[in-house]
């Protein structure tokens, strides 16, 4: 009996929520109708979208009550709402998805408060006749349980009103990929030329003075060569001593732009080298990756300096002594895990860890850091921070997930899809 009187409790709990739901449907109307006229007056056509958002909200509610209640998520496909105000407007009157919640709205304000009031009711017969039909000569309740079954009731009537079509869930899932990838063709831009831009800086601060500098120790040689020959053989000497500068500055050039040790050794070698390189003790996991064909080189090359940009910034700031580098394929998916046991905070300040923006700036617990410097030992430009990755990332069609509390550990996963 107490087990059927919970029940009940909770059925009549979500009825009452539904009622509620239902009672703020009605106040609703009256946005409805101020929104209507201010569309049809043209000026207040702005007013359209807030309210078909809002509209959205509401149902988005209904679907996670529905979910919570039945156990099963019920999708929602929405065209999404961006761009002038004219495209949205014509978004919100044009979404099949808008005149479907409307539907829900009005059939949910009579059932919702419908079903509600057929509950109470049977809340005094089912304790008197429930108490002595099971409580007293325990056979199965016969009303309480009509609680749950209203309840069910609402869900179903609900998750039918609110469930898309096949066609529009389609439509809205384009619509939503065409958004997304037009996001990361700006991010894989972006990035691209701020690659460019640390190139030539790169070169022309360190490379193109460097040689500068070598062609008038040359021509300073050259001149100094009859008249003293001590003087000619220091010049060469200090010119060979700037031509192998140079020759260092062009090698982080080149690891900036794709490492050649990635095309010597493949991926797991090139992250053996930068774990030894790193400063801290590395231990190197992988499952698979050197199984069948090699990934994409850009899938390589970004998976590299994801792990050169974790494994430094985890040196620099995270306070560790050790991390862990974990590389796993499979289902068309080449995993990254950066895992260190540092202070944590990613984004948060300096000391993030793996995940910290370095010497740029971060936002949020997930951090978004950005920064300019020279390159890394690891061949990387350090402080591109959480920034850089998820614009390298982007650019693949990848994702990014970092956790980091604050007192750590720090632990940046990134799947890159790729077709062997």
């Amino acid at each position: 009996m107490g087990e059927t009187v919970r029940r009940a409790g909770r059925a009549a709990a979500s009825l009452l929520v539904s009622a509620g739901l239902a009672l703020v449907s009605y106040l609703f109307l009256a946005v409805l109708l101020f929104t209507a006229v201010a569309t049809l007056l043209v000026v207040g056509a702005g007013v359209l979208p807030e309210t078909v958002l809002m509209l959205r909200r509401m149902a988005g509610f209904k679907r996670r009550r529905v979910a919570a209640w039945t156990g099963e998520a019920v999708p929602e496909a929405y065209l999404p709402l961006t761009g002038e105000l004219f495209e949205r407007v014509r978004t919100a009157t044009a979404d099949p998805g808008t005149y479907r919640d409307l539907r829900w709205l009005a059939a949910h304000f009579g059932y919702g408060l419908l079903l509600a009031y057929l509950s109470l009711p049977l809340w005094p017969l089912g304790l008197l006749i429930d108490g002595v039909w099971c409580g007293l000569l325990r056979r199965p309740a016969v009303v309480l349980p009509l609680i749950r079954r209203l309840a069910d009731l609402d869900a179903a009537w609900s998750r039918a009103l609110l469930l898309p079509s096949p066609d529009h869930r389609r439509t809205a899932l384009l619509a939503e990929r065409v958004e997304e990838l037009t996001v990361t063709r700006a991010g894989a831009v972006a990035a691209h030329g701020a690659e460019l831009r640390r190139i030539e800086r790169d070169l022309h601060d360190g490379t193109q003075a460097r040689l500068v500098a070598l062609s008038m120790r040359v021509g300073m040689a050259r001149r100094a060569y009859e008249n003293d020959p001590e003087l000619a053989r220091r010049l060469l000497d200090d010119a060979q001593d700037q031509v192998e500068e140079a020759l260092t500055e062009l090698r982080h050039v080149v690891r900036g732009i794709h490492p050649p040790i990635l095309t010597d050794r493949g991926l797991v070698g090139a992250v053996r080298a930068l774990a030894a390189s790193s400063g801290l003790d590395v231990a190197v996991r992988e499952d698979a990756v050197e199984e069948g064909p090699r990934a994409p080189a850009a899938v390589e090359a970004a998976a590299y300096f994801v792990v050169a940009e974790a494994l430094t910034n985890a040196a620099k700031h995270s306070g560790a002594d050790r991390a862990t580098v974990e590389l796993v394929r499979g289902n068309g998916l080449l995993t990254v895990s950066v895992r260190d046991e540092g202070r944590g905070g990613a984004g948060v300040g300096v000391g993030g860890g793996a995940g910290s923006a370095g010497e740029g700036s971060g936002t949020g617990s997930t951090g978004e850091g950005s920064g300019t410097g020279r390159q890394s030992s690891a061949g990387a430009p350090h402080g591109s921070g959480l920034l850089g990755i998820r614009r390298r990332v982007a650019a693949l069609d990848g994702t990014v997930e970092v956790t980091s509390p604050v007192g750590g550990p720090t632990v940046i996963e990134v799947e890159l899809p790729c077709v062997w």
